[in-house]
C-alpha cells in the first residue's frame, strides 16, 4: 500500500493546477480542483495502484478490468470530457457529446500540463500534454468537436508558443470571447 506517496502525488497535482488557475483567473476551480480524489471511493485504489510514474487508474483498470476510481472521478469533476456526455436527440448516436464550458476547457489544460509536470517530472516540456492528448485522439469519437477544436488549439499553442504566451491567452482572450 502507497498511501503516504499517492496523498504527496495528488496534492502535488492539486497544488499546481490551483497555482494554473489563479494565473489565469479561476480562483474558485484552483480551490476545487480534485477533491473527489481524497474521497474513500478513489483515494483507496489511488493508494493500492500508486506508481508513482502514471494515473493509479490505468492499473486498476488493467488489474481489474475496470476503474472503479475513474467512474467516480469524470462524474464529479467537470474538467474532464467524460463528464460532457449526454443521450443524443435527432441523431445517429445513442450517446454524444455536448460542448464545455470554456472554463472548463481552460480547468483542462491547467490540468494536463500539472499532470505532465508531476508523471514527467525534469521530463517535462511543453509539447508534452498536446503529444499526450494526441496519441489518444483518435479513440476521443464522444468529445464535441468544438471542444476538440478548442483543446487541439490551446495544447497546440502550448507546445509552439510555449506556457507563459498561452496562459496569456487563455486568461485575456480564450475565457473572455465565451
Amino acid at each position: 500500500m502507497y498511501g503516504w506517496q499517492h496523498f504527496k502525488t495528488i496534492t502535488s497535482h492539486r497544488f499546481r493546477v490551483m497555482c494554473y488557475c489563479f494565473r489565469i483567473g479561476l480562483y474558485w476551480q484552483g480551490l476545487t480542483h480534485d477533491l473527489s480524489k481524497y474521497s474513500w471511493t478513489e483515494f483507496s485504489k489511488g493508494r493500492k495502484y500508486w506508481q508513482g510514474t502514471r494515473s493509479p487508474n490505468n492499473a486498476e483498470r488493467e488489474d481489474t478490468g475496470v476503474s472503479l476510481s475513474w467512474l467516480h472521478h469524470k462524474g464529479r469533476n467537470k474538467h474532464h470530457f467524460e463528464y460532457w456526455i449526454d443521450y443524443g436527440i435527432n441523431c445517429d448516436t445513442v450517446i454524444q457529446g455536448v460542448p464545455m464550458p470554456r472554463k472548463y476547457v481552460a480547468e483542462m489544460i491547467m490540468d494536463r500540463i500539472s499532470a505532465s509536470r508531476t508523471y514527467l517530472g525534469k521530463g517535462y516540456t511543453d509539447q508534452a500534454p498536446y503529444e499526450y492528448y494526441m496519441k489518444g485522439k483518435d479513440h476521443l469519437w464522444f468529445v464535441h468537436e468544438q471542444t476538440k477544436a478548442q483543446l487541439e488549439q490551446l495544447l497546440g499553442m502550448l507546445a509552439g508558443k510555449g506556457e507563459k504566451e498561452t496562459l496569456r491567452y487563455i486568461k485575456d482572450t480564450f475565457l473572455k470571447e465565451g
